[in-house]
């Protein structure tokens, strides 16, 4: 497993746990995910750096080239591990309130009142 993999399975332990318990098969997973991100990492990253410029200095290169691959690396994370962590349902508004009244006082059976 690649440092992606790693990476993908912490967050998921920390953001989501329930979803990773159920994974079948974790390590194949993450493992499979990390090569996923890396091949993202290494495509957007050719992407971004562009061309060679012919009066490049070595060191702006290099600064272009690690630019690029951070950059990239950031996109294919959120891209392909990031997770939202579990929300719990919004409350019901005061207009869906107001529809569930309707819905159970039109469909109330008016024989059961007078009993």
């Amino acid at each position: 497993m690649n440092r992606y993999g790693r990476l993908a399975m912490e967050h998921w332990q920390q953001v989501d746990p329930a979803r990773l318990a159920a994974l079948e098969d974790p390590t194949t997973f993450f493992s499979t995910l990390g090569d996923q991100v890396e091949d993202r990492v290494q495509e957007l990253q050719e992407q971004l750096a562009g061309p060679d410029s012919p009066d490049e200095t070595y060191l702006a290169k290099v600064g272009r080239l690690n630019a690029a691959r951070l950059q990239a690396e950031e996109m294919a994370l959120a891209e392909l591990v990031w997770l939202q962590p579990p929300t719990a349902p919004d409350p019901p508004s005061a207009t869906d309130e107001y529809l569930w009244a309707l819905h159970r006082a039109l469909n109330d059976d008016p024989d059961e009142h007078d009993q």
